[in-house]
């Protein structure tokens, strides 16, 4: 079993910014592919931006210039830099991954909720 616990959400001004993190842990080989999504109230969940094992990164273009994804692949954590965030920023906010146990599978973490006030 594998389990991704979130951390730092919360609520913000537009035009600030907020850190999100995310561990991974549980029995496992490796991971692929580690990253966020979010989904806002009455909307589908959409990607945010994502990381690769060898650091390729992809961004939704909505955040793109903004966010900022990094990874620490010895520690199993992905953290995602908000900046010049935005009222339509706002949404509940997973982490994403894909372990590889004895196949691939993807996990999510519990969300976190990420509220901008304009």
């Amino acid at each position: 079993q594998v389990q991704l616990v979130e951390s730092g959400g919360g609520l913000v001004q537009a035009g600030g910014s907020l850190r999100l993190s995310c561990a991974a842990s549980g029995s496992f080989v490796s991971i692929d592919v580690m990253g966020w999504y979010r989904q806002a109230p009455g909307k589908q969940r959409e990607l945010v931006a994502t990381i690769t094992t060898g650091g390729t990164s992809n961004f939704a273009e909505s955040v793109k210039g903004r966010f900022t994804i990094s990874r620490d692949r010895a520690k199993n954590t992905v953290n995602l830099q908000m900046n010049s965030l935005k009222f339509e920023d706002t949404a509940v906010y997973y982490c994403y991954a894909r372990v590889y146990t004895s196949i691939f599978r993807t996990y999510w973490g519990q969300g976190t909720q990420v509220t901008v006030s304009s």
